[in-house]
């Protein structure tokens, strides 16, 4: 049998603690009592047009929905250790949001978190705008569709990574990944993708200095680069290019072809570098 909690406020230490197959909807979760932990250990809830502002309201919790809903910058690490969740339709702004959670989708909210996303396992954002430095560290198994991104140091150490149709400014992205695909979209920032091992960018633009450094079976397909320096240093690599890329230095092995190169910098590498840039319709060049 089901219970169902609605337009009641709560401030108190673990005011909703341990409930069990539970509607509630249209609750404040704020007050003098400032307590913590409002729905921890909970089970098979459904929490809809309620707004937060106490910390660590959902941790330990198993099967939940979560929409139409607002937690503020005072709502700190609202989901940890939490599993088979859904959010839809709702404005995440606190800090730490989502830690070591598995099995949560989120569609058509806001996310301005902090260190969102760390040690979790099938994370699904769609139709989501999100601010975050950090975003998925070492996390595994993340997908993103039609996602507006701004941050620093995204996706390091991530593993089964995808990306859609999404835009990402962001620096130092892709560090230490593995197997990341990103398709059909826009990634900005500087340093990207050192480190990593097999990423995969089609149908994208990148833009940004010294790009794709230091990669293992880093691939490109039908790509573009803007304002892209001293890219693929030290990497292997397969890439198609349309169009400009400002310089090339030292790729490790591979291929790289574009219709025009600024500048191909062969000086001083530390290790054999066998990688050739193509110019279409021109002589190969080593």
């Amino acid at each position: 049998m089901r219970i169902s909690i609605s337009n009641q406020q709560f401030d108190e230490e673990r005011a909703l603690y341990h409930s069990r197959h539970a509607d509630i909807s249209g609750c404040t979760f704020a007050g003098p009592a400032d307590g913590e932990s409002v729905l921890k250990e909970s089970a098979d809830i459904a929490v809809s047009r309620c707004r937060f502002s106490l910390r660590y309201p959902l941790w330990h919790v198993q099967g939940f929905s979560l929409t139409d809903s607002s937690m503020d910058e005072l709502t700190r690490a609202a989901i940890w250790y939490s599993h088979h969740g859904t959010i839809a339709g709702c404005r995440l702004h606190g800090i730490k949001a989502v830690r070591e959670c598995s099995n949560i989708e989120i569609t058509d909210s806001d996310l301005v978190s902090e260190e969102f996303g760390w040690k979790c396992d099938g994370i699904t954002l769609k139709n989501v705008s999100i601010a975050s430095a950090y975003l998925f560290l070492d996390s595994k198994n993340i997908r993103l569709d039609h996602v507006h991104m701004t941050g620093k140091y995204s996706f390091q150490y991530v593993e089964n990574l995808e990306i859609n149709d999404s835009e990402l400014d962001t620096k130092d992205a892709f560090w230490h990944s593995k197997n990341a695909t990103v398709r059909n979209s826009v990634v900005k920032g500087e340093y990207l993708g050192w480190f990593s091992d097999g990423l995969t960018l089609i149908n994208c633009k990148i833009i940004g200095t010294q790009p794709l450094c230091y990669c293992k079976n880093l691939t490109l397909i039908n790509c573009e680069m803007e304002a892209c320096d001293l890219s693929f240093e030290y990497s292997d690599v397969q890439a198609e290019v349309r169009g400009h890329i400002d310089s090339v230095k030292n790729p490790r092995s591979g291929k790289i072809t574009a219709d025009s190169v600024g500048e191909i910098v062969t000086d001083d590498p530390v290790m054999e570098c066998t990688g050739v840039v193509i110019l279409r319709k021109k002589r190969e060049i080593a």
